[in-house]
């Protein structure tokens, strides 16, 4: 079990990536309104400009979608679910915790889950 300072530690921590990720994300929706204003005057540029665009798109996509695993985890933290596996219910390892700070699920139920995901 996570002591109150680790939890505060791990809040701390998803904080500051929530902060970042909400600055990634006004940066590149400004970045592809600028795209969009952009004359184009040969296919180099289409083409350059496209390749561009899908790549911040995946971005923004992935962002987002950290972003909403971060404010998941957030909420375990305030109603006491935080560190503990959505499958077995047992405490998802520390190390873990700090390398994936939104971790879900333990090491062995991430694979059962990845495994059943293909």
């Amino acid at each position: 079990m996570l002591t109150k300072t680790e939890l505060e530690e791990f809040q701390n921590k998803l904080l500051a990536r929530r902060v970042q990720i909400e600055k990634n994300l006004a940066e590149t929706s400004l970045e592809l309104e600028g795209m969009r204003g952009l004359e184009l005057n040969d296919e180099g540029d289409h083409a350059y400009a496209s390749a561009e665009t899908m790549l911040d798109s995946a971005i923004l996509v992935q962002q987002r979608k950290e972003l909403n695993e971060i404010e998941l985890a957030l909420g375990k933290i305030k109603n006491g679910a935080y560190g503990v596996c959505e499958m077995c219910e047992e405490p998802i390892g520390k190390a873990r915790l700090d390398v994936k700070n939104f971790a879900r699920f333990c090491i062995v139920c991430r694979e059962i889950n990845e495994k059943e995901a293909k």
